[in-house]
């Protein structure tokens, strides 16, 4: 597998033409399980060999092309999905890999900002399925478990960005940082967006050593590493401790950092037509007057991270992008299941928090940006989350909640999940439905009743949220899960 690029890591986007793969029907659902047949996500290995023995024997595919590696808690999909758009705004070609997935497992990777397709996806996997053989034959004569999906499917990417080849790699963190099968990357950049609680069982109980796990993105896991000094850009940190802890790493790493609100951030920002306009400043120069077709003030504070880690890698932060190209990529932008509506009257949006973070910047945006007289939300959670945690908020705009179950193992039960809603709201107001199609239906006649009872002036809105699995099925049954 070569990467086919020109001395300085660039080559001439005019010359590429990508055309589909063919793939039979039932090729990509073959490639799926036998991913799905591995260790699945919430079964972590605390590794990085594993991940980086395939890499080298593929030859060595994370190193392939320069990163920005992004970790966080909350809002890393949107920042990468960002920089993605920023950097092929100034004409390079880009491989992004992120999760989770709504409706493909492909929606995962893409090049040049477009889901890759079944067939690249397919025969590239056929191509390196020896070697994750290989590996896993390795690591079982060593008494270890083999590659896990996520490993697994951390090598696809590379491999396909490898393939493809592309000229920089936008990698979202899986899982924390240090062990993170992405971490096999040396990033050139390295971003932290809000880091708060999620997924104690493996990266602990405080913010401080959730910090200090996703500050592991810094190591330099690779021999003879082509990037020694990473540049760093950390978000606004929610928590003073998480803050504390982030700057300290850089600092004893003798490490370039800039720090949102001391190095760069949001100037101003003001409400628009289906977005909001925003004002930046970035490390290397200002931005006004900026279309962001996405709401909330926590998607404003993605852009301003987003331009931090483009300034970053592209210009070391001495001087300012493009300003035509900063504006092209922000007013196309798109975040899938993030605050995204689907359908009017009656209003219709997701949004995939699940956790009390999440949850508040969902509670902050519903008060900013939509002017609705009655809210139903749709409520389906994972067992493992906190549910008082973010009915805390949800309570704030709701009007009522339906409750459902997620088709998945994890999925909390409905009953419990209602149990803990009739702590925050009226038990009338608190209805168990089996599935996420009962509730969208359950929720669509109760907005009708409302609009109908309040007269020309109501305007209702049904919110779907708690997962993004409860997002991808809402979104599939709303016609919203075709590839784009």
């Amino acid at each position: 597998m070569t990467d086919g690029t020109e001395q300085d890591g660039t080559q001439d986007r005019d010359d590429v033409i990508v055309e589909p793969e063919p793939v039979e029907p039932g090729e990509l659902a073959r490639v799926y399980a036998a991913l799905l047949a591995r260790a699945g996500e919430t079964q972590v290995e605390l590794r990085l060999d594993a991940t980086r023995r395939a890499c080298e024997l593929l030859g060595d595919i994370h190193r392939a092309a320069p990163a920005i590696m992004i970790t966080g808690t909350n809002g890393k999909s949107s920042t990468a999905r960002m920089v993605d758009a920023l950097l092929s705004a100034h004409n390079l070609r880009v491989g992004r890999f992120t999760s989770p997935h709504l409706t493909r497992v492909t929606e995962r990777i893409s090049v040049d900002g477009v889901e890759v397709e079944a067939g690249t996806f397919t025969r590239v996997y056929d191509e390196i399925e020896p070697v994750l053989a290989l590996v896993d034959q390795g690591l079982a004569d060593e008494g270890r478990a083999g590659l896990t999906f996520f490993e697994a499917l951390t090598v696809l990417a590379l491999a396909v960005f490898a393939d493809a080849p592309v000229d920089a790699m936008v990698l979202e963190v899986g899982m924390g940082g240090e062990w993170d099968s992405t971490n096999v990357v040396d990033a050139r950049v390295c971003g932290f967006t809000a880091v708060g609680l999620d997924h104690q069982k493996f990266l602990g109980d405080t913010i401080e050593a959730i910090a200090a796990t996703k500050a592991g993105i810094l190591d330099r896991t690779v021999e003879d590493t082509p990037e020694p000094e990473p540049l760093v850009v950390i978000a606004r940190q929610p928590e003073e401790d998480a803050l504390a802890v982030l700057s300290e790493q850089v600092t004893s790493r003798g490490l370039q950092g800039w720090v949102e609100d001391e190095g760069f951030g949001v100037v101003e920002r003001t409400l628009a037509v289906d977005g909001q306009m925003v004002s930046l400043r970035g490390i290397g120069g200002d931005y006004p007057d900026l279309f962001l077709p996405l709401h909330g003030a926590h998607q404003a504070h993605n852009a301003a991270t987003a331009v931090a880690l483009t300034e970053a890698f592209l210009t070391g932060g001495d001087r300012p992008l493009s300003a035509d190209a900063v504006g092209e990529a922000l007013s196309s932008l798109t975040s899938p299941g993030r605050l995204e509506v689907l359908k009017s009257e009656p209003t219709i949006l997701v949004d995939g928090a699940h956790n009390p973070a999440g949850a508040a910047a969902l509670a902050e945006t519903m008060a900013e940006a939509f002017d609705l007289t009655d809210v139903t939300v749709v409520l389906g959670m994972f067992a493992d989350k906190d549910p008082h945690g973010v009915l805390e908020y949800v309570h704030r705009f709701a009007d009522r909640v339906i409750v459902t179950q997620a088709l998945s193992e994890r999925a909390m039960e409905s009953q419990d999940l209602a149990d803990a809603a009739q702590e925050w709201f009226d038990a009338d107001d608190v209805t168990v439905t089996a599935t996420v199609k009962d509730a969208l239906m359950r929720a669509i006649d109760l907005a009708d009743t409302a609009e109908a009872a309040a007269g020309e002036r109501a305007r209702a809105g049904i919110v779907v949220t708690g997962s993004l699995l409860t997002v991808a099925e809402a979104r599939v049954l709303l016609g919203a899960g075709e590839r784009s």
